[in-house]
């Protein structure tokens, strides 16, 4: 690597200073659209989480939940209450990815990994999105610093510290399992790492991650373990196809960005070659990244894996590129150009984003916009809450997740709002007074989802009062069909199931 005589010779946007420069100024674009930027659909129902903390949920375990209520509590029931901490989380994941690659390998490889994770797209454009995959990716990012002041310091009480931020990381989505694994791989593999295996911190380490996880374990338990049958019933119950495995990689590539991701394959081929050598930092980069990233490739062969999924590896895939990036031996070079070129691409691609998402440069794209779910909802709230009071509603229902969440954010403060069917994500929430419904609610649905019959037989009082459509610029969206119902004649929620 580099010498420090060099190091001092770094150029500004590599210099601690000019990094923290750049890094702040795109997180100021981040809180402009974390603070006007309409939630999406999953912000929304997460928003939920935060008004009802609980020990765990349906669909994840409970820390985006957490951080939502820390930023309610603070700054209310509003758009960037949700928000703040995930951006927060961005500043802090920066500075441990830092310095883990400073101790790892040196200020250099420091310098690009850090601006080529705030240009990779997924953190450039989704660094603002309140979802289970912020504080997993920061948690795991912080194991990973953990693990290299280790490596740096050989003091065995970094252990204790990469316990408590791998369970930090359980308690944030179950893919942090994978980390687990890495680790267990790189002290099996690495001579000089087997020898963490008699220390007791070790020990006490995994101990406390598996104590901090114990609250969700708990809440499975009490649940029919619902989460884990949702969660890891995805791995792989279908046949063998080759549908899916080009689109994760596509979709892999493109949130990495493009131009990054030739160098993120190049330092990852330069690691591995060192991992075989069994070094120490270079094992810990790919043996820490290998389980999650070989499950998901299997997990591609059989089923659609969602771009968000490989998140938590974001962080060392940027100081992969870094390390390449890093080694280069002629400043000139087109592979060095080609990582300045990225840089800034990806961050002209995360600023124009950002304010795209407050303020559409055009409609034209539509739902092919992927900031459509953002769209139209204040006018279609502002319609909705002029049809509750002209047909004197008392409540809204809905039978979807995604639009349940989206109405009880515009109704919030005025009428409640409840999803009809898949009651179990809603067990943290007290259970509605049932002389509610004796008086007219509205049923809100999207067009492609409704079904009325279904209505007709709960309520003896079913009457279409509207079709409102959400747009952006004036294209439309998606129609939602508005009903008046009233008098029901069978129990109007599903009941709880946990399959």
């Amino acid at each position: 690597m580099h010498s420090e005589e060099n190091q001092q010779d770094l150029p500004f946007f590599l210099q601690p200073a000019g990094l923290f420069v750049l890094v702040l100024l795109l997180t100021a674009v981040k809180v402009f659209a974390a603070a006007n930027a309409h939630l999406v659909e999953d912000e929304a129902y997460y928003r939920i989480w935060g008004l009802y903390p609980a020990l765990s949920y349906y669909d994840h375990p409970p820390m985006i939940g957490w951080w939502i209520a820390a930023g309610q509590a603070v700054f209310g029931d509003t758009i960037f209450a949700v928000r703040v901490l995930v951006v927060l989380s961005g500043l802090v994941g920066s500075l441990a990815l830092w310095r883990t690659a400073a101790i790892l390998f040196d200020k250099y490889v420091a310098g690009w990994s850090v601006l080529f994770l705030n240009t990779s797209l997924i953190v450039g454009i989704g660094g603002i999105l309140a979802t289970p995959d912020a504080p997993s990716v920061f948690f795991w990012g912080l194991s990973l610093w953990a693990l290299a002041e280790l490596c740096h310091s050989r003091n065995a009480n970094w252990w204790l510290v990469v316990g408590l931020m791998a369970g930090l990381g359980l308690l944030s989505k179950y893919s942090v399992l994978f980390l687990g694994a890495g680790i267990v791989l790189w002290l099996l593999w690495v001579p000089d790492a087997r020898r963490w295996l008699r220390s007791w911190q070790l020990w006490a380490g995994g101990a406390l991650a598996i104590l901090l996880f114990a609250p969700v374990l708990w809440w499975n338990h009490a649940h029919d373990w619902v989460s884990f049958y949702k969660q890891f019933g995805r791995a792989g119950g279908t046949g063998f196809t080759s549908r899916y495995i080009f689109e994760f990689l596509g979709a892999l590539v493109g949130l990495i960005n493009p131009l990054l991701a030739i160098l993120t394959i190049l330092g990852a081929a330069r690691l591995t070659r060192g991992m075989l050598r069994r070094e120490a930092p270079a094992s810990l980069l790919i043996l820490t990244v290998a389980p999650f990233l070989a499950y998901l490739l299997y997990h591609s062969l059989h089923a659609r894996v969602q771009a968000n999924w490989p998140a938590p590896l974001f962080p060392a895939f940027a100081l992969m590129a870094g390390v390449f990036v890093a080694d280069l031996s002629r400043r000139g070079s087109i592979l060095r150009k080609l990582a300045v070129a990225g840089v800034v691409l990806g961050a002209a691609i995360a600023v124009v984003v950002q304010v795209h998402a407050v303020h559409p440069f055009s409609g034209a794209l539509a739902r092919k916009d992927p900031t459509f779910q953002l769209r139209g909802w204040p006018e279609i709230g502002a319609s909705l809450q002029r049809l509750a009071a002209e047909n004197n509603a008392a409540f809204v229902l809905t039978n979807s997740y995604g639009l349940n969440a989206q109405l009880d954010f515009l109704f919030r403060n005025t009428l409640p709002v409840f999803q009809m069917n898949e009651r179990i994500r809603y067990t943290m929430v007290p259970e509605p007074e049932m002389s509610l419904f004796d008086r007219p609610g509205l049923f809100v649905t999207e067009s492609r989802r409704d079904r009325a019959g279904d209505l007709e037989a709960i309520f003896s009082q079913v009457q279409k009062i509207a079709d409102l459509e959400r747009k952006v610029d004036g294209v439309p969206l998606e129609t939602l069909t508005v009903y008046l119902v009233e008098a029901p004649v069978e129990p109007v929620f599903e009941p709880v199931s946990t399959r």
